[in-house]
């Protein structure tokens, strides 16, 4: 999808972080851009800013990727507003460290909900109208690198996060086999200079506070460095988004142990 310009983008998880910087990628692009995000205050603070900054239209959408009545409603106002949506975003993710047999069912629906059923959600509320249409569009969803490389005390996050890869790719597929000019990319982010972690701890069920704080490493990239990827992968069509090349050596020993090795692949925080 090489033209942007006049387009809209629809962004969700678009409050701070990586969505927000989608937000202001697309905005500088000539985009029309629906964010959403389950923080009415700040997604709202956010939305002024991006368009501020653009002068793109921008409207704000309270919406609660978990909730399908959330996710439907965000279809509708995006397509009352502007008649088409070009580019989703399945943005929207949270992330809770905790052992598997440790996992509270709280927790585990919670996960499920915002990570998994987010994506699915926004496929639902949107693609048919795309594939309708049959105009150049994107699709991308936010899944992680743990989506291709399992962490310690991340089982549950892992569960959903290899389920978005595995839904991107089946979802690459039925949209080749329509024959519609719609691509798909999975974004596989590593280490990102963002408050994910203590954002998720603010939402999570009960308000319980983790110990553990958010990622902090020398290699973390700015967001801006992971919108401008995705970016170029919409507009080359690449499927594939891990945005450190560092740990393609560890993704390469876990492919290598299912057929050859029987190693379980422990990745390093890079």
């Amino acid at each position: 999808m090489e033209e942007l310009r006049e387009r809209v983008a629809v962004v969700t998880g678009a409050a701070s972080g990586i969505g927000r910087a989608l937000c202001e990628r697309f905005a500088a692009e000539g985009m029309h851009v629906v964010m959403a995000d389950v923080d009415p205050e700040r997604l709202q603070q956010s939305a002024d800013a991006v368009a501020a900054d653009s002068g793109a239209e921008v409207i704000a959408v309270p919406t609660d990727a978990a909730q399908w009545e959330s996710v439907e409603e965000l279809a509708r106002r995006a397509v009352e507003r502007f008649g088409a949506v070009h580019v989703l975003c399945n943005n929207a993710g949270v992330q809770r460290p905790t052992k598997a047999w440790e996992c509270t069912l709280e927790d585990w629906s919670w996960l499920v909900g915002v990570n998994l059923n987010g994506v699915f959600y926004g496929i639902k509320a949107f693609v048919p109208a795309m594939v309708a249409r049959a105009e150049p569009g994107h699709v991308v969803n936010t899944a992680s690198v743990g989506g291709l490389l399992a962490y310690p005390e991340l089982a549950p996050y892992a569960a959903t996060k290899y389920g978005v890869v595995g839904m991107s790719e089946s979802l690459h597929h039925d949209l080749r086999q329509e024959g519609v000019p719609i691509g798909v990319s999975v974004l596989c982010p590593g280490a990102v200079a963002t408050q994910f972690r203590a954002h998720s701890r603010a939402l999570r069920p009960g308000g319980a506070v983790d110990e553990i704080g958010d990622i902090s490493t020398p290699v973390a990239i700015p967001p801006s460095d992971v919108a401008r990827q995705v970016l170029d992968a919409i507009r080359t069509d690449r499927f594939w988004i891990v945005t450190h090349p560092t740990y393609h050596e560890f993704i390469e020993r876990r492919c290598r142990g299912i057929v050859e090795t029987d190693e379980v692949v422990v990745p390093g925080l890079v």
